[in-house]
């Protein structure tokens, strides 16, 4: 999406169309899937679940944003060389080919392919494995084009994103307006860790949508847009990235919200539903009928499509820089071949993969976020930014530990460790020790 840069100014239709492709880049396809499936499980707890939820797939990637807008892209500065880039790996690594990427091919074949197939039953035995022949098909048929479009990027996807998004948004404000008027059903009674700890458990989910995660690489992206585009002063880089988060944080927002409601009201239509794709789809083709189905199937697989693209492209590109003897081209089919194998998991087995390795990375990325606006009240940056990561490391791993069913009965003293947030406490405590130790030093190894 192009800006159109004025004496190095962003006029107030510039930071417009800079919101709202920042809220193209954290809308994945994906982020559609979360909500009604947990507001489904959360029932009458919706409220408090909801805000949870918000917190952690809107408001920490507002704030992520401004991080990176503050520290001019360099959010990692403070940490040594090689422990910032086992941190990128790590996040580009679960952005990409392990968990995000391989999810969009399994969410377009969830809303956008098997709807309309009938019986997808049907399975082939590979030794021990069972393979659902249709999800194959239709995965290995996405990561295919998906490879190919990340082989010969071009103005396709552009194109293509400035069509989605607005048909998209339109979508989605039709469904908004849908789900107030004409709710599925009551609410009912709050399942599991739900009806214990709504607001927690919507904290924990929150991170399902790894926008915290990808708001480090999508600042660093917007703000060298920026520059390309004449605005080199990094005040003005700071304002215009603080303003396009908070255009896309709101429409983030708007969008969770209506979705926790229609599945906290899906009523009947629920019943069965493993995952918030299928919760989605059925509301749609009851509320709009077929026409209506066949839109958002459209939509969303091209949507799915594009992020994985996107996504391919932008770990292949960082890898190919870590590892300049390996092509691009090179990545672009390795990742792509990666992602249709994960894919075959099933999307809500890979939900259920993936929770462990968010649990354990996120405290580390909420730290680092964190850190970055106690940096100047720190006496000693680089050691402050250490030690705060390395105890949001060790704690995080220890939940991370527990949500893999690891029996870990000889810390389950430790406060909010039932909750799976037993890192939180002592990465405050270090921060706030931080403040007031060691001896200001000159600028991070």
């Amino acid at each position: 999406m192009g800006l159109l840069v004025q004496n190095k100014q962003m006029s107030f239709s510039d930071t417009l169309s800079l919101g709202f492709m920042t809220f193209a880049f954290f809308l994945g396809a994906g982020n559609l899937i979360f909500p009604p499936f947990a507001g489904m499980l959360a029932g009458e707890n919706m409220p408090l679940a909801m805000m949870g939820f918000l917190v952690t797939a809107v408001g920490l990637p507002l704030v992520g944003l401004i991080a990176v807008a503050k520290t001019q892209g360099k959010v990692m500065a403070y940490l040594p060389a090689v422990a910032a880039t086992a941190l990128a790996v790590a996040i580009y690594i679960i952005i990409g080919p392990a968990f995000a990427a391989p999810r969009t091919g399994l969410v377009a074949f969830e809303i956008g392919a098997k709807p309309f197939l009938g019986d997808t039953s049907a399975v082939w035995m590979l030794g021990n494995i069972s393979l659902n022949v249709a999800q194959l098909l239709f995965t290995l048929g996405f990561f295919i084009v998906t490879m190919l479009l990340a082989l010969f990027p071009g103005k396709l996807m552009d194109s293509v994103g400035k069509v989605l998004t607005p048909v998209l948004m339109v979508l989605l404000v039709a469904l908004a307006v849908s789900v107030i008027l004409l709710p599925g059903g009551e609410t009912a009674a709050p399942q599991g860790d739900y009806a214990e700890s709504p607001l927690i458990k919507g904290v924990i989910e929150g991170y399902n949508t790894m926008d915290t995660l990808a708001s480090l690489m999508f600042g660093m992206l917007i703000i060298d847009l920026l520059r390309k585009k004449g605005v080199d002063d990094p005040k003005a880089q700071t304002h215009a990235l603080v303003r396009a988060a908070i255009i896309a944080a709101s429409g983030l927002a708007f969008v969770y919200i209506s979705l926790f409601f229609l599945g906290a009201t899906a009523g009947d239509i629920a019943v069965g539903a493993d995952n918030g794709g299928q919760i989605l789809t059925r509301y749609v083709d009851r509320e709009f009928g077929t026409l209506g189905a066949a839109m958002l199937a459209t939509v969303v697989s091209l949507a799915c499509l594009t992020t994985a693209v996107g996504l391919v492209s932008a770990c292949s590109d960082y890898f190919n820089e870590l590892f300049p003897r390996i092509k691009y081209r090179q990545f672009v089919i390795l990742f792509s071949a990666i992602c249709a194998l994960v894919a075959n998991v099933g999307l809500a087995q890979l939900i259920s993969i993936s929770i462990p390795v968010l649990v354990s990375i996120y405290p580390v990325v909420i730290a680092l976020v964190a850190v970055t606006f106690l940096t100047e009240r720190m006496p000693n940056p680089a050691l402050g930014h250490r030690l705060v990561l390395a105890v949001a490391l060790l704690f995080g791993a220890i939940d991370g530990l527990k949500a893999a069913g690891v029996d870990m009965s000889l810390v389950d003293f430790m406060p909010l460790y039932a909750e799976g947030m037993a890192w939180l406490l002592p990465t405050l405590a270090t921060m706030v020790i931080c403040l007031f130790i060691g001896n200001r030093q000159a600028e991070a190894a």
